[in-house]
């Protein structure tokens, strides 16, 4: 599944990163945790969480990871949108708890 897949049926709203919107999902990792996902999370997953700074780019360039969904209405910081513009890995959030949007994504995985 392709994050742009993704985003329509969720109806994610994208805030940045829009030239990934074509990477390719593998998986999912849930994690407000930068060391845990830093540790864990494998390339081509999608991080659900609800960071919101630059480090979170950071993390998701580095593990290579297809797209990040913030979780509960949070909204990502200016330098955030900048750096996911760069790396071409989309943010994108949602309203819904992080609980229903990772039982969302697992099902549409499996």
């Amino acid at each position: 599944m392709k994050v742009s897949e993704l985003v329509e049926k969720f109806g994610l709203k994208v805030f940045s990163g829009e030239s990934g919107l074509e990477n390719e999902i593998s998986g999912g990792y849930v994690s407000d945790l930068l060391s845990d996902v830093m540790g864990n999370a494998q390339e081509g997953e999608v991080w659900i969480t609800l960071q919101t700074h630059q480090n979170v780019m950071a993390i998701a360039s580095l593990k290579e990871l297809a797209a990040v969904i913030l979780v509960k209405g949070f909204e990502p910081e200016e330098d955030t949108l900048e750096r996911s513009n760069e790396e071409g890995i989309p943010v994108l959030g949602t309203d819904k708890a992080t609980f229903e949007m990772a039982g969302n994504l697992y099902i549409t995985l499996t």
